[in-house]
């Protein structure tokens, strides 16, 4: 499915608390780095994954070197993934096999693989592939108009 209907997404969003970001970065200028601040700013816990920095700390959170290594405490609800689609699978597995709490996939923008979403349904996750959660959360809660966008007017007045 990569036709989401708002509905979906929203119910997503209003409902997951804490986010495994699997590839952030601690560049602050990344995509990766910039949505989970995004995400820490609107009240998700985010939690860092990425094996090249594990045990410092991204966001104020300590960095693991995989979803396996995160406490289950933690509960994770959403993995919102930054890798490359051939490595999606394996986060998968790791994902399901590791995570009680978890209740969503997320691949992000370029990020797309049909057999791993396809698992992770059969397993009853939600699954939503080449999308972004910061885009989606501005574009639902009208975040987006603060920047001149969906206002219905078109001006080039200033």
């Amino acid at each position: 499915m990569t036709d989401y209907s708002d509905t979906f997404l929203r119910e997503i969003l209003e409902t997951t608390r804490v986010v495994a970001v699997v590839g952030i970065s601690p560049n602050t200028v990344r995509p990766s780095y910039f949505v989970g601040r995004y995400l820490a700013l609107k009240g998700f816990r985010v939690v860092p994954v990425n094996p090249g920095h594990a045990g410092s700390t991204i966001l104020g959170q300590t960095v693991y070197p995989d979803l396996a290594s995160i406490p289950a405490e933690l509960k994770v609800d959403m993995v919102d993934i930054f890798r490359r689609s051939e490595a999606v699978p394996a986060i998968v597995d790791e994902a399901i096999a590791h995570l009680p709490d978890l209740r969503t996939i997320w691949m992000q923008i370029g990020v797309t693989h049909d057999g791993a979403a396809e698992k992770a349904q059969a397993a009853g996750l939600r699954v939503v592939q080449n999308r972004c959660p910061k885009i989606e959360y501005q574009r639902l809660f009208g975040e987006l108009r603060m920047g001149g966008f969906s206002t219905g007017i078109i001006s080039s007045k200033l």
